[in-house]
């Protein structure tokens, strides 16, 4: 079974990190920096079960990992369309406060985001990433991202993800991040040849980062709220990198940790993410990680100049312009992917 994970790894551009010995080991589907490995340690301190992180780099590899019935996985991040899709397939578990104690303390604002498939885990926005010490004016449009300036050229990070890739042009263009129509799916696609030259790399910023070949040359990127304290973190330069949500709004997201209907360990992996979600263990991971968390009872916990700063919850103006992820066509989605892979011939 493991050999089996590892090569369809290999092939998806997910990492997977050396498996500590326990009697029981849960298999964690996940963002890389994606949770607090304190959290992690209390919890097989106090159960003497293992978390062994199975990390990928972007949706398209969680999803291809997840509809894998042989992947041997039990608990996963995944966003909140994600979380409906595999729900209503049968491969995630229903949650709810009566399996995981802790939803109690999200709002059904929140819960319903993951469609009862999942524990809302932590949300946030997508935006722009800067070095400071290299883009000296904080980017404030989506334009600053897909029309950069001329010394910019090769010195930007993309994303090849079918949903998020399209998430700036399509913002930029005042139009739906969900569009499936050809007509505004050639215009975004426009706007990403044009922007392609500028492009070093189209690895998410995270992934590519810790690329010797790359690292040091990426200036400018499309990415998540939080990911500048990873980068800082893993560039080594901290302080250096910076987050903006660009003036036309943006995708709003919100992750969910579910369990998967076919872990052989269900009902320790229930106990577990009742465990990341309770009030303590959620606050101490969005103080951590500086994301910020939808639990009520954690929030009371977080320090009032964390709630205060807008790279972690951002402005309600910024969120009232902001959309959702919904569920494309299949049609859209092979334009979409289709875009994505002819942008190398435009570099």
């Amino acid at each position: 079974m493991r050999n089996m994970l590892i090569a369809a790894s290999t092939a998806l551009g997910v990492s997977i990190a050396s498996a500590p010995v326990h009697a029981e080991t849960l298999n964690l589907l996940i963002w890389e920096s994606y949770i607090d490995q304190k959290i992690l340690d209390r919890w097989t301190e106090k159960t003497g079960v293992g978390v062994h992180q199975v990390y990928y780099d972007s949706g398209d590899a969680r999803d291809e990992v997840l509809s894998d019935p042989g992947s041997n996985i039990d608990i996963a991040v995944i966003g909140e369309n994600g979380a409906d899709l595999f729900g209503k397939r049968g491969v995630l578990e229903l949650l709810s406060d009566k399996n995981v104690g802790s939803m109690k303390d999200y709002k059904p604002e929140w819960t319903s985001r993951c469609a009862g498939y999942g524990m809302p885990y932590l949300w946030g926005t997508m935006g722009i990433v800067f070095r400071s010490d290299m883009v000296k004016t904080t980017p404030t449009s989506w334009n600053d991202l897909m029309s950069p300036a001329a010394e910019l050229k090769k010195h930007i990070a993309m994303y090849d993800d079918h949903n998020e890739a399209f998430v700036a042009p399509l913002a930029m263009l005042g139009k739906s991040i969900n569009a499936n129509d050809n007509e505004t799916l050639k215009a975004a696609f426009e706007v990403m040849k044009k922007q392609a030259p500028f492009v070093l790399t189209y690895d998410y910023v995270i992934t590519s980062i810790q690329n010797p070949e790359h690292g040091k040359n990426i200036y400018m990127a499309l990415a998540y709220s939080g990911d500048q304290h990873v980068l800082n973190d893993k560039a080594g330069t901290p302080g250096v990198w910076h987050y903006a949500v660009p003036k036309e709004g943006t995708l709003s997201w919100l992750d969910c940790m579910a369990v998967t209907t076919a872990s052989p360990r269900k009902a320790l992996a229930l106990q577990l993410v009742d465990f990341i979600g309770s009030p303590q263990s959620a606050a101490d991971n969005a103080e951590a990680l500086m994301m910020p968390t939808a639990s009520e009872r954690a929030l009371e916990l977080i320090p009032a100049e964390m709630q205060s700063n807008q790279e972690i919850y951002p402005p309600a103006d910024i969120l009232a312009k902001s959309q959702y992820q919904k569920e494309l066509t299949i049609q859209s989605i092979q334009t979409r992917r289709r875009i994505i892979s002819s942008m190398a011939n435009f570099q």
